[in-house]
């Protein structure tokens, strides 16, 4: 469904795309890709109403305090929500970094809207921010997700397993420097 989108709202563009930050109201777009069992098949499971509140509400926290986190990518002209994009810290193996990630809608998929997403997000990471290095994390069979890690430059410089749900995953970690 076409959401409007407050130009306040609105952390980074490109061409087609439109990166923003996402609200309360944003509540069923999110659960449409965060409960897609296709979609959450690297995660092993699709999140509860709980689980997408909570998501909504970290998001909104890293926004207020970091001007960072997951943001909705709709189409700039539909304004149609596809997915959500990242740039967010994170700690990995007790190191802090910062993460690209991309969650898109099945419907959206194959349309190079992840890899337009993250290079919008890693531009801002490099010269808005000044950072160094970003990182991925993927999970080794998710090869959409590396796919698109590799197309940006990025190369594997480590694993560590991630806990999700109180499981351990095993994640690649990709790494792409300045």
């Amino acid at each position: 469904m076409p959401t409007n989108h407050n130009t306040d709202d609105i952390f980074l563009q490109t061409d087609r795309l439109v990166l923003r930050r996402m609200a309360l109201m944003d509540f069923g777009e999110l659960a449409s890709i965060l409960q897609d069992p296709d979609v959450m098949y690297a995660w092993e499971y699709s999140f509860s109403d709980d689980d997408v509140m909570e998501w909504m509400n970290k998001c909104i926290h890293l926004y207020t305090t970091k001007n960072l986190g997951y943001f909705l990518v709709s189409d700039k002209t539909t304004h149609e929500v596809l997915g959500q994009a990242a740039l967010l810290p994170t700690t990995i193996n007790g190191s802090e970094y910062h993460e690209i990630g991309y969650i898109f809608k099945k419907k959206h998929w194959h349309k190079g809207y992840a890899f337009e997403s993250a290079q919008v997000l890693l531009n801002h990471a490099f010269n808005s921010l000044h950072l160094d290095c970003v990182v991925f994390e993927i999970r080794p069979e998710n090869i959409a997700s590396r796919k698109v890690a590799e197309s940006l430059g990025a190369k594997i410089t480590g694993s560590f397993s991630k806990m999700v749900k109180s499981k351990p995953m095993l994640h690649l970690i990709y790494t792409l420097t300045k």
